[in-house]
């Protein structure tokens, strides 16, 4: 038996055997994102509305026509939205490229409000008003967020589907900055929580899932990795360890030296 059997991430009554999500953008060529999505393993893929509309930025066209989209799930984001009021247009019209893909009730929309051009952080009061509307219309909404638990916990009783903190600023490769909030976050949702944004290496990788996400989504780790392929991988493997960790409970950590030999029958 596989030891990961039976242990499906499930968002918005849809189940995924894998809990690494990918983005679409930054590789060099569609030939290498083709490898390194396929080599990751990954079930639900997201790329910008924005590139869907302009097919032939970055082969996104060729992306799109190769995947069986029975086995993967693609997830439309509303990236570049600097209001809540291009956010809601946007997830409209990814709405309608899924039907266009011949998607049968894929609701999914993964929510962007950023404002901030240096930071890429995003606007918490555009992200919740976008988001009610957004589920009040019957999306799924997987909503980008800072490392906010009360944020979060709002964000959950509305009815996002799931909330996605940042570890660390978009593309930073940073890691999980904001690990006390995150924390927080984990302890408190009954929802799934997916590490959005930061996360630069396997190692990474797995430490938000030893914590209790259930799910982590990179981009640029692999994109801009000397082997792609080979990065992702790796993302694959860690965050399958850093779940059967989580899964296994970790032995309690002490402040002074245990033997790990039995210590009987040894003369003093």
């Amino acid at each position: 038996m596989h030891i990961l059997e039976n242990d499906n991430l499930v968002i918005s009554g849809r189940s995924f055997s894998s809990r690494l999500m990918l983005g679409t953008g930054k590789y060099k060529n569609f030939q290498e994102a083709n490898e390194a999505i396929l080599a990751s393993n990954c079930e639900i893929l997201t790329v910008a509305i924005r590139r869907a509309q302009n097919s032939s930025v970055d082969s996104i066209d060729k992306l799109l026509e190769t995947f069986d989209w029975t086995k993967i799930w693609l997830m439309p984001n509303t990236a570049g939205c600097q209001t809540a009021e291009q956010a809601i247009r946007l997830a409209f019209l990814g709405r309608e490229i899924l039907k266009n893909l011949n998607y049968e009730n894929n609701n999914f929309i993964k929510l962007e409000v950023i404002p901030d051009p240096k930071y890429l952080l995003p606007d918490s009061i555009g992200t919740m008003a976008a988001a009610e509307y957004l589920i009040s219309k019957g999306f799924a909404v997987l909503p980008y967020i800072n490392a906010d638990p009360i944020l979060a916990k709002q964000l959950e009783e509305i009815g996002c589907a799931t909330v996605m903190p940042l570890g660390s600023p978009i593309g930073s490769n940073k890691g999980l900055k904001n690990l006390y909030n995150i924390n927080i976050i984990v302890e408190g949702a009954n929802i799934p929580v997916i590490i959005d944004a930061g996360i630069g290496s396997p190692s990474q990788a797995a430490q938000a899932m030893e914590i209790g996400a259930d799910g982590v989504l990179t981009n640029t780790a692999i994109a801009k990795a000397n082997s792609p392929i080979q990065m992702a991988y790796g993302m694959r493997l860690a965050v399958e360890a850093g779940r059967i960790g989580y899964l296994a409970g970790k032995a309690k950590a002490m402040t002074i030296a245990q033997p790990s030999s039995p210590t009987y029958g040894i003369s003093k």
